[in-house]
């Protein structure tokens, strides 16, 4: 396989028993770029080039009280317009499911939600 960049990937495969199996792989680095481009890749930021090559799997989220409460204006916003809150939370958190239900948690033991049941 060639990319555009001149950079291969060669693989040997061997089928057998209808499996196949991968005996080796190759690959080579692509073409040189002209002395004047001032980075590798026109997408990649590295710190070699002055600016820290920063990236983050979720968007950053408030720590604290404040996040309790945006947790909680997540939350309510979802319920009222009929979806999933804990849905809601996570596409909000970028966090996982478990995460967000903890978050949850926390926002209601801070008094931001109502309690989950009734009690008697």
């Amino acid at each position: 396989m060639t990319f555009g960049d001149g950079a291969a990937i060669d693989a040997r495969a061997v089928v057998s028993e209808g499996r196949i199996t991968l005996e080796g792989l190759h690959a080579r680095p692509p073409h040189p770029h002209p002395a004047d481009d001032p980075l590798p890749h026109p997408h990649v930021l590295t710190p070699a080039h002055g600016q820290p090559a920063v990236r983050r799997a979720r968007p950053s989220w408030p720590r604290g009280r404040e996040g309790r409460l945006m947790v909680a204006k997540e939350y309510r916003a979802a319920q009222a317009d009929g979806r999933d809150p804990v849905l809601a939370v996570m596409y909000a958190t970028g966090r996982s499911r478990r995460r967000s239900l903890k978050l949850i948690a926390s926002a209601r033991d801070a008094g931001a939600l109502p309690p989950r049941h009734n009690r008697r």
